[in-house]
């Protein structure tokens, strides 16, 4: 069995989909499998991955289902897994070359008296700049969200997580007529249990497409509003710091309002969400303004 899947939920993405394939083609380690999960498409996803599948180039697990978002795909994923280890890649991004040699001597090197989940690398652009900033060259063992509140990296980075250590956790709830749940939750919660191997190798580079989740965030908010307030949730429940509790508490306003549900209900901070009444009303006005704009 290989030892790493690398997981790509897909929606009417066949337009670009081939960028990642002729980069896992040209891993020099190919201790990998590809796992595409397409979720609903209508162009001609299936047909481009089975022609892939035919040349055998690299060993690729094809699973259709009905669109569910991204999330959705996600807990698909998960599901079916069997390596060891697992990453997603996006279907607009791609892997350097590299990135799977690098994936797995990291792991091989790893301290095994540490509680590790798995590593977190670094996304980059495609001119090799890196997206945010690195993480601190001493710090080697830590969580993501410890990366973001005590070390102020920022920027998306990439996660492989041990893939027996993921299915302890709970899927992604999906919710009617909603297709997009915040991932980060899934790595709040293994965060708060366990710590990852912090690298500064660079393992996706990314793209920010016009039909990317990314670009559209303000309208995801009120397109999800259950999603994004199941996050909130999650987010305000194992904060450590009062400033992000805050923030999270006001966009939770703001996910309830749309929602139509109450500021209190399943709230883990109730006393904080009160203060913070006010400037959830003002962040609310000013995403409908950018909804708008």
């Amino acid at each position: 069995m290989k030892l790493l899947t690398i997981f790509t939920p897909t929606y009417n993405r066949a337009y670009c989909l081939h960028q990642l394939y002729e980069s896992l083609v040209g891993q020099t380690n190919k201790d990998f499998l590809w796992l595409v999960i397409d979720d609903g498409s209508s162009d001609n996803t299936y047909d481009l991955v089975q022609s892939w599948i035919a040349q055998n180039k690299i060993e690729i697990q094809y699973i259709k289902q009905e669109n569910q978002g991204m999330h959705g795909g996600h807990n698909t994923a998960y599901k079916n897994i069997k390596t060891e280890l697992n990453t997603c890649i996006d279907s607009d991004d791609y892997m350097p070359n590299d990135a799977v040699d690098k994936i797995i001597k990291t792991w091989d090197r790893r301290d095994k008296s540490m509680d590790t989940c798995g590593i977190i690398g670094l996304d980059a652009y495609k001119d090799n700049r890196i997206v945010g900033t690195k993480i601190p060259d001493e710090v080697k063992y830590a969580s993501l969200n410890e990366l973001y509140s005590k070390y102020k990296i920022k920027g998306d980075k990439k996660v492989v997580l041990q893939t027996e250590i993921v299915k302890k956790y709970p899927a992604y709830p999906i919710f009617t007529n909603e297709r997009f749940v915040p991932l980060g939750i899934l790595y709040t919660l293994i965060g708060n249990d366990y710590v990852s191997i912090c690298s500064n190798d660079v393992y996706c580079i990314v793209e920010y497409l016009p039909d990317g989740s990314s670009r559209n965030i303000f309208r995801q908010y009120k397109k999800n509003p259950l999603g994004f307030r199941y996050s909130r949730i999650i987010e305000m429940q194992y904060s450590h710091s009062f400033s992000y509790t805050f923030t999270r508490a006001m966009h939770f306003i703001s996910s309830s309002i749309f929602a139509r549900k109450g500021f209190f209900k399943e709230n883990p901070k109730p006393l904080i969400t009160f203060f913070a009444l006010p400037f959830g009303l003002l962040l609310h006005v000013y995403i409908l303004f950018k909804i708008k704009k």
